[in-house]
């Protein structure tokens, strides 16, 4: 049966060297091992914090763009509505046009 460390164990032993199959191994103190697990713990934290900080940056970032693009979509969709109203102000000047000239012709 293995006993599993945590990283919240407060129980100490001694680092001692096993020999196993020719080989010398040493073995953590449970103390080193926690410290080892904390300080890989808070690395990680460390990353992800500064990942959350700039995915914030980059997220204030586009979310301005979106706000300049949509500025100039709106202006655009003005300036299209603005042609197209002179578009229906000159098509009914040439109608009105063709149909004097007609009454000149007859």
């Amino acid at each position: 049966m293995e006993i599993r460390e945590t990283l919240f164990d407060d129980l100490t032993f001694e680092s001692r060297s096993v020999t196993c199959s020719g080989r010398m191994k040493t073995t953590m103190t449970k103390e080193g091992l926690s410290m080892d697990r904390l300080k890989n713990l808070e690395e990680k934290i460390n990353a992800a914090v500064e990942r959350v900080k700039a995915l914030k940056e980059e997220k204030t970032l586009l979310e301005r763009k979106l706000r300049d693009y949509e500025s100039v979509l709106e202006d655009k969709n003005r300036e299209i509505e603005a042609l197209k109203s002179e578009k229906s102000s000159i098509g009914s000047q040439i109608q009105e046009l063709l149909d004097e000239l007609e009454t000149i012709e007859v």
